[in-house]
């Protein structure tokens, strides 16, 4: 993972969809590179901001990948002053265990073992499923918990999906 801090300075204010105007610049940054934007967040922790972009690419994602688009985003974000607050840019590999959250994540890792987690319990007091993906269509994944469940759960009610590792089980 790369990092920069950045500290927004007087910025001016911009309309539109912050997250989709710096997907738009990421996706900028990345190109000619071989890598492609998993997922972009801008998200407050605490009293702090982080503007989060994931990349990814067939064979994984590399340090040098990271600094590269990294740098290219700062440059291209200082020069469209999106950003009103202060934040930090990182930039960095979904991961192993990444969190599926665009239907075209579904689409790809149809097939694969995920991990579910849950808003409220079901009825048998299960908060975290593992199983297969089978589908997300509508609104609802679809999970092979076992030989014999399959689950249908509506998207609103996880908190995520990720997937697991043959070798490595997030705890």
């Amino acid at each position: 993972m790369f990092v920069y801090e950045v500290k927004a300075l007087a910025a001016k204010k911009k309309s539109g969809n912050t997250v989709t105007a710096v997907w738009a610049l990421a996706e900028k940054a990345a190109s000619g590179t071989g890598v492609t934007i998993w997922d972009v967040r801008f998200v407050k922790e605490g009293a702090d901001w982080f503007l989060r972009v994931f990349l990814d690419k067939p064979e994984g994602i590399s340090m040098d990948d990271c600094v590269m688009v990294s740098r290219e985003l700062n440059t291209l974000l200082d020069e469209e002053d999106l950003i009103e607050q202060s934040y930090c840019l990182e930039v960095c590999s979904p991961g192993i265990n990444r969190e599926l959250t665009r239907p075209e994540h579904f689409e790809h890792f149809t097939g694969s073992p995920v991990r579910v987690k849950l808003i409220r319990p079901l009825p048998d007091g299960r908060r975290e499923l593992n199983g297969e993906l089978l589908s997300l269509a509508d609104g609802e994944i679809r999970l092979q918990v076992d030989e014999e469940e399959v689950l249908t759960i509506a998207q609103k009610d996880s908190v995520s999906v990720r997937l697991l590792d043959d070798d490595f089980e997030e705890e």
